[in-house]
């Protein structure tokens, strides 16, 4: 890591990756740092995985406006470059009274000034063909049709490991210990050792006011919102076809109810301000009001299917509400990208093409590379295959044929294909992201030791030294039998 950069952005969230991507079309050395083993382990890894239209968007604020750009460059560019689950699903704003009526129009109205095309106000039988699971006691929806919903595992493991194809240097277990301003540099000291740059991108997530601080800057503080979830078993018996959100309050755009790309139902997440970043408990309380929520517009739900439940934590910054993003007045070479909480993963290609502008003006111009690749493509899905194509891959290589995961129907293959992908899955977090064992009804109870063992042999350690998650969260400690054969043996 003695290498100077151009550019050197941390975190590798949803915003970091994209930023990176963006930012590997030009001829610059850049370094994508994460304090985690993995990409997406902060609030990336635990949202709505919702693709906003941009209707409920205000206009006034950097938020609102990019939530409408970034959801024109979803469809524009990112669906076609990046292969990753993005379904175009639509999404309802159900109205439960006449007299929320009018708010729903309200909404309509300030969707158009958006330029938010096909929104279209529903009711009588047109409520129930566009979702006949509504509550019976729906008048009204506005109806969306541009929402979408992603896999937001996916999405950030694509784009770091496009990133990476194209040049940028990714970092993990590489978290910033102090920055210091030099003369012609900026010298970061990091876990993973010293590592210089002209220019710093701060997309720290939960943690960018923290990395701010280094440098001197005090202009803004991050205000974790805990969100809490439930997840159901896609074999539950609620075949959902839309998004569906309540009629939202000043507050909060209340409790969503949405399948995912693999066809699970999330409800939540409810809104709570808390102290600490590192808090990721759920609470009865909270996890009572998602439920009550849901119900209100998605009847009949209850705990019966339900497979995990989760927190996410959003870096809301308080007193502005708004997201961040601006060069520093304060330290030349510094960009804060800050805030990024709901609709922030809508929003994230529109922030780093906002991003990228930004460094443009700082380093007075970017040329751009004549080999940039902007396309993906990700390991297979046998689940997703028909038999033909599974015999095909299986023919053509045999790990395809050995079945690890039988709750989402996950092969060996996959897993190694997860694994040495250039930024690869480190930890058993990191394999479930991306291929899904351990995602299932049984949440890993079959699955796992498999997965921990094929880690352990393809990164060259002991299955003791394999991670969870971080490095603070080792799955095992020693062989059960080896103490007693040890004893036996004196």
């Amino acid at each position: 890591m003695n290498k100077k950069y151009d550019v050197v952005i941390i975190g590798g969230g949803v915003t970091g990756s994209f930023i990176a991507r963006e930012l590997s079309r030009y001829n610059l050395d850049i370094a994508l740092l994460e304090k985690e083993p993995d990409v997406c382990t902060g609030t990336s890894k635990a949202n709505t995985a919702l693709i906003h239209a941009g209707f409920n968007a205000d206009s006034n604020k950097l938020k609102g406006r990019l939530n409408v750009r970034g959801n024109k460059l979803y469809h524009e560019k990112v669906q076609h470059e990046l292969e990753v689950p993005i379904e175009w699903l639509g999404a309802m704003v159900v109205a439960e009274s006449e007299s929320d009526i009018p708010k729903l129009e309200a909404i309509l109205e300030n969707g158009q000034k958006n330029e938010v095309p096909d929104l279209e106000i529903a009711t009588g039988d047109r409520l129930y063909e566009l979702e006949p699971n509504l509550s019976d006691d729906a008048v009204a929806a506005l109806y969306a049709p541009t929402a979408g919903i992603v896999n937001p595992f996916e999405l950030t493991v694509a784009l770091a490991n496009n990133a990476a194809k194209n040049g940028v240097d990714v970092f993990l277990e590489a978290g910033v210990e102090s920055i210091e301003i030099k003369e012609d540099h900026k010298l970061l000291q990091t876990a993973k050792g010293e590592i210089k740059t002209n220019l710093i991108i701060n997309a720290a997530g939960l943690y960018a006011d923290k990395i701010a601080n280094m440098v001197g800057i005090e202009k803004f503080k991050i205000t974790p919102r805990r969100g809490e979830y439930y997840l159901y078993d896609k074999k539950m018996e609620l075949d959902l076809q839309k998004t569906i959100f309540p009629v939202p309050t000043k507050v909060s755009k209340g409790i969503v109810v949405t399948p995912t790309d693999e066809r699970n139902i999330l409800i939540g997440p409810n809104a709570e301000e808390i102290e600490s970043v590192e808090n990721k408990s759920t609470t009865r309380a909270g996890l009572d009001k998602v439920m009550e929520g849901a119900n209100k517009t998605i009847p009949g739900l209850s705990k019966k299917g339900i497979i995990r439940e989760f927190v996410g934590l959003r870096p809301a910054i308080k007193e502005t509400g708004d997201f961040l993003i601006e060069a520093s007045d304060q330290v030349a070479g510094f960009i804060n990208v800050a805030g990024i909480q709901s609709p922030g993963l809508a929003s994230s290609p529109a922030i780093a093409e906002m991003v990228v502008g930004i460094v443009k003006e700082e380093l007075n111009g970017l040329e751009e590379k004549n080999d940039f690749d902007p396309n993906y493509q990700g390991p297979p899905k046998f689940r997703h295959l028909s038999h033909k194509e599974q015999a095909e891959l299986v023919e053509t290589n045999s790990d395809y044929g050995q079945i690890i995961c039988r709750c989402e129907t996950v092969t060996k293959g996959e897993i190694l294909d997860a694994i040495h992908e250039p930024v690869g899955a480190r930890t058993v977090n990191g394999i479930k992201r991306r291929v899904r064992p351990g995602a299932g009804r049984c949440q890993g109870g079959f699955c796992e030791p498999k997965v921990v063992s094929i880690l352990a042999e393809e990164l060259g350690i002991e299955e003791n030294e394999v991670c969870l998650e971080s490095s603070k969260s080792k799955l095992l400690k020693e062989r059960t039998k080896a103490p007693l054969l040890e004893e036996v043996g004196k």
